[in-house]
């Protein structure tokens, strides 16, 4: 079992491979945006983030660094790269590829989880579960990647749907957890996240810089910004908080997989729509956006802020509700933005204003809870 709850640099190094996932989601779902392309794409971030989640678990409780422990995370970095490289063609002709790879980054986990639990009986029982139904997903996705078509979508879903569910219908106990830590590995990929969009800030300007093209970068960067205040200004603090005061144990291991392995999803998520909102905008600034970008960009946001509020929720039992009202603000606004034809400029700059007004409010409101929380005393 490892010591101590900092992130080592090997995790960090890990958690750039995933840098190289989530980028090929974005590019795929952005390079042609359609409702079909959006829905694969969402799913194979989904497949993506349930094989990140795993090692964010393990890590917890053995040294990645360890010996032979290093050398085995290395192997599944390599087959997670395989992953990424075949994330454009995964429902195409590297869908065998990449399910076996898949497969192989998933087994290594499972390897290293048995690992870590020779010396804990409780912990054993509970890899051995998790072991069958890694099993089962893995050839449900060889069995779509083989079947093709209708079927590969409708076996990946089942696949996901059944391995994701299996910590909720089977229980937590025999878990363990280092809050800390496990709350940091969890903030440092919606850096990640955040960082894609950045990202998308290059990548969306292929075009000679012009003056609109300035203005979209800066307002996509104002809400890269709101997205990471909203996150790390104090929600983030009170979660590890709440999570290290938690009993270790059944009350501890389900409030890390309900706020961080289930709800930052749709946090990471709703920032990769927002990537692929942004690329689509800076490629054409003064045009009006179509249904798929717009839906990516004012509605991935909304997920962004929806997911916070599910996090608050179960963390701390309150309903943000100016972030309900945010979120539903553009929701509305997406088929007001796409009937009038507004411009995909006008349209991130309504979504600035919007977070940065939200944003202003929580902090003059909530001046003192936050000082309070900010300063390290206990919510």
């Amino acid at each position: 079992m490892r010591e101590g709850e900092r992130v080592t640099p090997l995790e960090l190094f890990f958690d750039l491979v995933f840098v190289l996932a989530l980028t090929q989601c974005t590019t795929l779902m952005a390079h042609s945006p359609t409702w079909a392309e959006l829905l694969k794409g969402m799913l194979i971030l989904a497949l993506l983030w349930w094989s990140w989640v795993g090692y964010a678990w393990l890590t917890s409780v053995i040294d990645p660094e360890a010996g032979p422990v290093r050398l085995a995370m290395f192997a599944a970095m390599a087959a997670l790269l395989v992953v990424a490289l075949c994330v454009p063609g995964a429902f195409g002709n590297e869908a065998l590829l990449f399910a076996c790879a898949y497969a192989v980054v998933r087994a290594s986990h499972i390897i290293l989880f048995s690992i870590a639990s020779r010396e804990d009986a409780a912990l054993r029982r509970s890899v051995a579960g998790l072991g069958l139904g890694t099993a089962f997903g893995a050839g449900l996705l060889l069995a779509g990647a083989l079947a093709g078509a209708t079927m590969q979508l409708v076996l990946w879903t089942l696949a996901l749907a059944l391995d994701m569910g299996e910590p909720f219908l089977f229980g937590a106990e025999g878990w363990k957890l280092m809050p800390k830590h496990f709350a940091e590995r969890h903030g440092l990929i919606v850096i990640i996240a955040l960082g894609e969009s950045i990202v998308a800030l290059g990548v969306g300007a292929q075009a000679s810089i012009s003056a609109g093209l300035v203005a979209a970068a800066v307002l996509g960067m104002v809400v890269a910004a709101a997205l990471w205040w909203a996150y790390f200004d104090v929600a983030a603090l009170v979660a590890e908080q709440r999570l290290s005061q938690s009993q270790a144990g059944r009350q501890r291991n389900e409030m890390a997989r309900d706020a961080y392995s289930y709800l930052h999803f749709p946090m990471v998520a709703g920032i990769a729509l927002f990537a692929v909102g942004l690329k689509r905008t800076l490629g054409h600034v003064e045009a009006p956006l179509e249904p798929v970008p717009a839906v990516a960009l004012l509605g991935g946001t909304a997920m962004y802020l929806l997911a916070q509020v599910a996090f608050r929720l179960r963390n701390v039992h309150t309903l943000a509700g100016r972030r309900v009202i945010c979120a539903g603000a553009l929701l509305a606004l997406v088929p007001i933005t796409v009937g009038l034809g507004i411009s995909s400029l006008a349209t991130l700059a309504i979504l600035a204003a919007a977070l940065t007004g939200m944003i202003a409010y929580e902090v003059l409101r909530f001046a003192e809870a936050r000082a309070r929380i900010r300063g390290g005393i206990s919510t």
